[in-house]
């Protein structure tokens, strides 16, 4: 039974401000087991995973769990060796209950490991085999000694919990498997300037907009856990001097156990809109405590936020005032209010699904009048009845909404995964206010709402 319940410490966070004063420790679990809407525990870990260039993802299941994951994200790689975007599965069928499936897991990895060669290789355990008993530990060991390389356990079965719990899963799996395994090959990395990126998935080519604006300054990535990373980059990343949580809140558990195993302090932050960049740079130099880095990161800042200010000056001046429905996950539901504010726009309500109680916080901390409408039901029905009462100008959601959106007249951008540009630092902010500004403008919906037509 030990590889089907979770770890008891998954649901005990010390650094999460609400599991302190609650009475119950478990308060960070907020999954209903059986239940996988909104993403269960496979699908957290598999977005914390995937995005590793160098290693290949095998899904221990029938196919159909692979479809919940597969090509969902829109990760992105500066090298052609990446396997990011291949789907493995072991496709378990009605045999395989009866007869058992551990061999044809290892057939299918040695299948895999021949053809592509890669750097490591992580087993995502599944509701069926989980059920059925498969030990998915003892073939990684096994595969791992015969091919040389980590091959990975993720006890991801989807019924122990929702997403968060799968970031969880995964974060924990490098810290006991990949973390701590190799030293860099170039001394000069071993610098008090290297930071780790924790939760940065470089979604749209994201990160480079986060390292090239830290390199600007003088602060360089030594490893990103995990967007555009390799297995072993992600080995010496305990030679970083911080790690920086960006918009991760399940993740704030591996920063803790690196800071309690090799002693890496972390901070959290956020590059989404130009503010949360510009205070997620000063924070990180201030933690290092250079004075010529503070010096030069202030300064950059002040020009950075000068540029900025002028390129997206035309688009601001349209959209203040401006009311937004922003209907989205995580952490997206506070840091892109930070975003929006920057542009003048009006946040009228975000979604909570999927938020903890302290993202919940940071959204009343964005908040200034109080308004924001915190929205736990984000069904069609629900989002157009806010929208239409509140006269939303826009909705930013994700691409599921995206009909319901233009069924009901109202202009739509998507902000989730899928989305068509990226949307931290400076460069995605002002990729930001030109897309919101461009599907206002659209004088499809305003000749349609004149003329009364109905999608």
């Amino acid at each position: 039974m030990g590889a089907i319940i979770a770890k008891e410490e998954y649901f005990d966070e010390p650094t999460c401000e609400h599991n302190n004063v609650a009475k119950d420790k478990k308060a960070c679990k907020t999954a209903v087991p059986g239940s996988s809407t909104g993403g269960c525990a496979l699908d957290g870990a598999y977005i914390v995973l995937s995005p590793i260039k160098d290693a290949l993802n095998v899904v221990h299941a029938p196919i159909n769990c692979l479809g919940n994951s597969y090509s969902q994200r829109t990760s992105v790689a500066d090298k052609s060796e990446d396997y990011y975007m291949y789907g493995f599965t072991t496709a378990i069928n009605e045999n395989d209950l009866i007869f058992g499936s551990e061999g044809k897991l290892k057939q299918g990895i040695i299948y895999a490991y021949d053809r592509f060669k890669p750097k490591g290789i992580f087993i995502y355990n599944t509701c069926v085999p989980a059920l059925t008993g498969e030990d998915i530990e003892g073939v990684s060991k096994e595969l791992t000694e015969r091919l040389e390389i980590p091959v990975v356990p993720i006890l991801s079965q989807g019924f122990s919990g929702n997403k968060n719990l799968g970031n969880k899963i995964a974060g924990d799996a490098l810290f006991t498997h990949i973390i701590g395994e190799s030293e860099p090959d170039d001394i000069d990395l071993l610098s008090n300037y290297n930071v780790n990126l924790i939760g940065e998935y470089n979604i749209r080519g994201e990160l480079f907009l986060i390292k090239k604006a830290l390199k600007s300054v003088g602060v360089n990535v030594l490893s990103t856990i995990t967007g555009d990373s390799t297995i072993g980059e992600i080995m010496y990343s305990h030679k970083a001097g911080l790690n920086v949580v960006v918009c991760s809140k399940a993740l704030v558990y591996l920063a803790r156990k690196m800071k309690e195993k090799f002693g890496i302090p972390y901070i959290e932050g956020s590059f989404f809109g130009m503010s949360s960049t510009n205070k997620s740079i000063m924070d990180i130099v201030n933690s290092i405590g250079d004075h010529e880095l503070i010096a030069n990161a202030k300064k950059y800042v002040k020009v950075r936020t000068k540029n900025t200010e002028e390129n997206i000056y035309e688009y601001k001046r349209f959209l203040a005032g401006k009311k937004v429905l922003l209907y989205t996950g995580g952490v997206k539901s506070w840091s892109l209010i930070s975003a929006l504010n920057d542009l003048g726009l009006r946040v009228i309500a975000t979604g909570v699904k999927k938020s903890t109680d302290e993202d919940k916080l940071r959204i009343k901390e964005f908040d200034e009048n109080g308004n924001i409408i915190m929205l736990d039901n984000g069904n069609p029905i629900n989002l157009i009845k806010i929208a239409r009462e509140n006269e939303a100008d826009i909705m930013l959601a994700g691409g599921r909404n995206q009909y319901t959106a233009i069924k009901s007249l109202i202009p739509f951008l998507d902000v989730n995964q899928e989305r068509l540009n990226p949307y931290t630092s400076y460069e995605g902010m002002e990729f930001l206010a030109k897309r919101i500004y461009f599907e206002i403008k659209n004088p499809l919906f305003k000749l349609l709402r004149k003329t009364n037509i109905n999608l």
